[in-house]
C-alpha cells in the first residue's frame, strides 16, 4: 500500500447514538452484515469478523449472481474511539488501502470521521459517495 501519492477520502457524519453503539456497529456481525459493503440490490452471503488486532474480515455481497469480496485486517481497535483496518476488493484490485474510523462523543451522540488512504485517483469520487451512502445505512442499522 503506497498512500503517499494517492488521494485521501475523508467523510464525517453525526449520529444521535452513543459512540459505543456506533463503534460496535462496525464489529458486530449481526449489525455490520446489514450495511457494511452491502448494496441495496445485493445479498450479503458472508460476514466474517475476527474483531482483534491482527484479525481479518470478509464481507461477501452477491451482486447480479456474482460474489464480491471486501477483505482486510484490523490494525487498531480502541473502543469506542478508533478503528483502523486495511481494505481491499480483490475482484477489482489487489491493492490494500487503509481506513481509519475516529469517533468523538458529542452530547448524547457522536461524530464519526472516516479517512480512507491510498484510494486510486480514478476511484476518488466513487469511494467518497460510497462511504457517504454506507454511513447513512449504518444510522438505520444501529
Amino acid at each position: 500500500m503506497n498512500s503517499e501519492s494517492a488521494p485521501v477520502v475523508r467523510v464525517s457524519r453525526h449520529y444521535d447514538f452513543p459512540a459505543e453503539r456506533v463503534f460496535d456497529g462496525w464489529l458486530d456481525p449481526a449489525i455490520a452484515g446489514k450495511w457494511l459493503f452491502a448494496i441495496d440490490t445485493g445479498q450479503m452471503v458472508r460476514c466474517e469478523i475476527d474483531a482483534r488486532v491482527g484479525g481479518r474480515f470478509n464481507f461477501t455481497d452477491r451482486r447480479d449472481g456474482e460474489d464480491i469480496e471486501h477483505v482486510g485486517e484490523y490494525l487498531e481497535i480502541d473502543r469506542p474511539r478508533r478503528l483502523v483496518f486495511t481494505f481491499a476488493v480483490p475482484k477489482f484490485s489487489e491493492l490494500y488501502t487503509r481506513v481509519t474510523i475516529d469517533i468523538v462523543p458529542q452530547g448524547a451522540g457522536c461524530e464519526l470521521t472516516l479517512t480512507h488512504e491510498g484510494v486510486l485517483p480514478d476511484y476518488l469520487e466513487r469511494t467518497t459517495a460510497g462511504w457517504m451512502k454506507l454511513l447513512e445505512k449504518l444510522s438505520k442499522c444501529i
